[in-house]
């Protein structure tokens, strides 16, 4: 569900909630409403999760062609790739 989706549930479960007075026989349109609210705030909260998430990427840098040689100490990566900036 989307976040535009969720928002337009709680909107439509705020009207049923406190903007309709009439009256349906067997349905009771206020109890509709707050569960369209609750419905939307759920999917508001699981979008809004999901979409951080998504964001968070891990990138990894290799500078060591197939075939060459790496020294690797306890802080840094030295390589003998004389285009690497700190050759």
């Amino acid at each position: 569900m989307t976040i535009g989706a969720s928002l337009l549930l709680i909107a439509l479960g705020a009207i049923l909630k406190f903007g309709v007075t009439a009256t349906v026989s067997g349905v009771d349109l206020a109890t509709i409403g707050i569960v369209l609210m609750i419905v939307g705030g759920l999917g508001l909260v699981l979008g809004l999760v999901l979409m951080t998430r998504r964001r968070r990427t891990d990138v990894v840098h290799t500078d060591v062609a197939p075939g060459r040689t790496v020294r690797q100490s306890t802080t840094s990566v030295e390589s003998a790739d004389p285009t690497d900036p700190r050759y």
